[in-house]
């Protein structure tokens, strides 16, 4: 069994050297402008020559480029199904938004899913909701219900959000693999701190909050909603009991620098990963060293392309895998 992942790590181990380390991002913040940014990256061999001179065009290649060097190892997919459940669950959210606003304009869609845009667009627009995995129709059918009938986005959103951190919390517990139940953990927890911090800025209700958080081991939602209420300094004191005190300090200096704590999370509950030798961890680990690799070059142009000087976009950047 000790050698049954041996020539997928060591392929992934390859694939490894070519992440972006802290020094390249550096290098990309560096960059004068957005074009000089683009430049940049597809010499460093991102994108193709179709999608050079347009961003999202080239960050899709990228991810799609990921999940295929996985299907040519040919490992049961399966074991990253829970990668894929927040794109999943936003392309569900933006068709029921489509079909129920009539707006084309403005959604879009993963298509490297089990079910891309187009399919997830007929499903809503039939109602035929049977069609999505079990873990999905509840929250399918009370979204669109909601966004039908009242027309209210943000409660869309929050019955889908919720439903996305609680499939991934149960594939967490169900999973053999220890990152997958690690990561499930971590993201579940860091999601509920988050919508805590944001529940407390814009004085939303404990009932909100309670429909928004989801129950994992390392936080207790009940106990971080009611500190919500209570304030900024309440949520600090909270996690400061927790093993995320370190969310607290993040908190205490600046919202960039606790949104970009939340996602460091990630990094860190992975990063063991790097000294498994026959495991499926190292590989599972690439996958969402990728994931947020290619969301912190997205993070770099959006601040580039809205002038934002560098010392805001370093702010904002998240730590690398490398």
């Amino acid at each position: 069994m000790s050698e049954l992942y041996a020539y997928e790590v060591a392929r992934i181990r390859a694939l490894e050297v070519s992440l972006f380390s802290d020094a390249t991002i550096e290098q990309l913040i560096a960059c004068p402008n957005y074009e000089e940014c683009l430049a940049f990256l597809a010499e460093k061999g991102w994108g193709s020559t179709e999608t050079e001179d347009n961003a999202e065009a080239m960050l899709n290649e990228e991810e799609e480029k990921t999940w295929q060097v996985i299907r040519e190892m040919h490992i049961d997919m399966d074991n990253f199904d829970v990668l894929t459940y927040p794109q999943l669950f936003h392309n569900l959210k933006a068709a029921i938004k489509e079909v129920c606003t009539d707006d084309t304009d403005i959604h879009i869609y993963y298509e490297d899913v089990d079910i891309p845009g187009k399919e997830m667009l007929e499903i809503v627009r039939e109602h035929d909701f049977d069609k999505l995995p079990k873990f999905m129709q509840p929250a399918a059918n009370e979204a669109f219900d909601t966004m039908l009938h009242t027309g209210d986005g943000q409660l869309c959103d929050v019955i889908i959000d919720k439903a996305t951190l609680d499939s991934v919390y149960e594939a967490g517990r169900a999973s053999k693999e220890p990152i997958i139940q690690d990561y499930a953990e971590s993201t579940v927890a860091v999601a509920d701190i988050k919508i805590a911090v944001r529940a407390q800025m814009t004085s939303k209700s404990i009932e909100f909050m309670k429909r928004a958080m989801a129950e994992c081991e390392s936080v207790n939602v009940d106990t971080l909603a009611k500190a919500a209420l209570s304030g900024s300094d309440a949520i600090r004191d909270y996690l400061l009991s927790t093993s995320y005190a370190e969310g607290a300090q993040a908190l205490e200096e600046s919202p960039s620098a606790f949104e970009r704590w939340c996602d460091n999370q990630i990094i860190e509950t992975i990063t063991p990963q790097k000294y498994n030798a026959f495991t499926l961890g190292p590989v599972i680990a690439y996958v969402i060293a990728r994931q947020n690799e290619i969301k912190t070059v997205r993070i770099i142009l959006s601040g580039k392309l809205n002038g934002l000087p560098d010392d805001s976009i370093r702010e904002r950047v998240r730590e690398m895998y490398v």
